[in-house]
């Protein structure tokens, strides 16, 4: 398979070193130095791009991906919120396809799937409040993370005492803490802390005054991600529309 890589960075050069263990072909290196060769030809061969840039891009370019003609696998965030809707319109009545998660680790769709059943048991138990912590590396952008808010819609969609997520307390790079606004009963804190290189970690707390019940997914390093997108990028070769983690790990 011929895949297209949008952003070179660390998390880039991971993908490319498994697609290629994998026996695929980068055909085309997009990043911020060349992003004209959008429109160039060795990046209309390809069968798939894997894009994995910044909030203020990923739009711009999965937009140019599809006008070239090329499937796009996305895993930036902070910007489906905003235009999901339009992605969806794009690839449901134009043709086009983008595989889109906050995250593409088996763990974390493993983990997500845990979430949610849990989260349907602790419905029948309104004794128990719920609350959520992210930590990721300081060069992280957005806050929540996408997994975070990912994971919050997953419990929402199943605790009827919760209608909504809201941000909490971020505690920046520099140990400073950013206070949240005061959260309702019916909205789901999620706090999140930037530190160090953290790859990713996202705790689920459920806390009663007889116990607490915790559930956490922790990242050693970028490797799982990248595979779940070369996973991804290889799926959606023979596959089309709107499609996400769901259509690739049917738990």
């Amino acid at each position: 398979m011929k895949i297209a890589l949008i952003g070179y960075g660390k998390m880039g050069k991971e993908i490319e070193r498994i697609a290629i263990a994998r026996g695929h072909e980068i055909v085309s290196k997009i990043d911020i130095d060349n992003s004209a060769d959008i429109e160039s030809e060795a990046f209309a061969s390809a069968d798939v791009a894997i894009e994995f840039t910044a909030p203020s891009v990923a739009y711009d370019n999965c937009k140019r991906a599809m006008a070239a003609g090329v499937k796009v696998v996305s895993g930036s965030t902070g910007w489906m919120q905003a235009h999901g809707e339009e992605m969806k319109s794009l690839c449901e009545e134009q043709g086009k396809t983008l595989f889109w998660s906050s995250n593409f680790s088996l763990g974390v769709a493993v983990f997500s799937a845990v979430n949610r059943y849990l989260a349907k048991i602790m419905n029948r138990y309104p004794g128990y409040s719920v609350e959520m912590t992210e930590t990721h590396h300081i060069h992280k952008l957005d806050a929540p993370s996408g997994t975070a808010i990912t994971l919050a819609e997953g419990i929402i969609a199943e605790l009827d005492r919760k209608s909504e997520w809201a941000m909490g307390d971020l505690v920046n790079p520099d140990g400073s803490t950013t206070k949240g606004a005061e959260t309702a009963a019916e909205q789901l804190k999620i706090n999140a802390i930037r530190r160090d290189e953290v790859p990713g970690i996202h705790t689920i707390r459920y806390d009663s005054e007889a116990d607490s019940i915790t559930i956490t997914h922790d990242a050693k390093n970028r490797s799982g991600f990248a595979l779940g997108a070369v996973l991804a990028a290889e799926f959606v070769k023979d596959n089309s529309g709107f499609l996400g983690m769901k259509d690739l790990f049917n738990f």
